[in-house]
């Protein structure tokens, strides 16, 4: 267990104590791979994770966790975990981000924290938010979400001193984003298409040498483009989101947690801000990080974490004894 690090804002050995949450979980995740069972697996992650958070030294608030109280038992937005004693903290979590594609054992499945100081992260309801994302290295507000393909596209391949056929575009597979498809194709950019894993959509954007990918367009859901503004908070980035309520329903759940205009444009200073601690570790091989390797009663983890406070970004492999239990 972390040491009690007061209430003046986060403290460095929570880097390594979130690091710990989010390898927990994975490996909980991992033992159900490939095996079909999306709920089982994100059932085993969120366990792994919840446990995990009562042994750190924060007062923590889940903002973005599995759902409304009555809809999750477990890691429920408005729920408190950790200990009670050190800094007060917002929390957001993916426990399983990717289900489907862990229970078909394909790859960029992840286990997702970040951590703010209170206040830091912005409380979005689940539904689908429409996004844009580039990495570090450009002017403010090259790209902007109400601009259309072509003009988004042309602006980052100028910016960037390469053509346009140069930008490689990551975008959801699914159905409403045949548009959206079409569109960047049309204006001379290349398309790869994920499964699920929009997170680590958005983190390829900060290294697109390594990953081929330029810019992130498209709707995803709202927590997931909180987690990744807050990986962007700690690595560099743009980020610009809006959500997409499909009904009444919705619109009054975003109004109870505080987005009283819908039609807001969220900056990535809007989704999180402050000192920002994010962790992501591996279920699944990815382009992002390797998956768990299970060897006997051990297992081998790879996890990226960083701190916004510090700019710090760590890869981490770590070997621990398997607890989440056998096949």
């Amino acid at each position: 267990m972390a040491e009690p690090v007061g209430n003046s804002g986060l403290d460095r050995v929570l880097v390594l104590e979130v690091t710990r949450v989010t390898e927990a979980a994975a490996i909980a995740a991992a033992r159900l791979r490939g095996r079909g069972a999306e709920k089982a697996a994100d059932k085993a992650a969120v366990d792994a994770m919840r446990r995990e958070l009562a042994r750190l030294s924060i007062r923590g608030t889940v903002v973005i966790g599995e759902g409304e109280m009555d809809e999750a038992p477990m890691l429920y937005i408005g729920e408190k975990v950790g200990s009670g004693e050190g800094p007060e903290v917002d929390i957001a979590v993916d426990p399983l981000e990717g289900t489907t594609i862990c229970a078909k054992a394909m790859p960029n499945a992840l286990a997702v924290l970040a951590m703010s100081e209170r206040g830091g992260l912005l409380h979005a309801p689940d539904m689908y938010m429409n996004k844009i994302a580039i990495g570090p290295g450009y002017a403010p507000d090259l790209v902007d979400l109400d601009a259309s393909p072509a003009d988004n596209i042309n602006a980052l391949a100028k910016a960037k001193g390469v053509p346009v056929s140069g930008i490689t575009a990551c975008i959801l597979d699914r159905p409403r984003h045949a548009e959206l498809i079409a569109a960047v194709r049309a204006a001379g950019a290349a398309v790869q298409l994920i499964p699920d894993g929009d997170i680590a959509g958005v983190i390829w954007t900060t290294d697109p040498e390594e990953t081929g990918i330029d810019i992130y367009l498209g709707s995803g859901g709202a927590p997931e483009g909180v987690l990744a503004a807050a990986a962007l908070r700690c690595i560099g980035g743009q980020i610009q989101g809006r959500l997409m309520p499909a009904n009444d329903e919705e619109r009054t759940r975003a109004a109870s947690m505080g987005i009283t205009d819908i039609n807001r444009k969220f900056k990535l200073e809007d989704m999180a801000s402050g000192d920002v601690i994010f962790s992501a570790a591996g279920v699944t091989d990815g382009s992002l990080l390797d998956g768990v390797r299970f060897n006997g009663e051990f297992a081998e983890v790879e996890s990226i974490v960083m701190r916004s406070k510090t700019g710090t970004v760590r890869r981490v492999h770590t070997r621990c004894r398997d607890t989440s239990g056998g096949a």
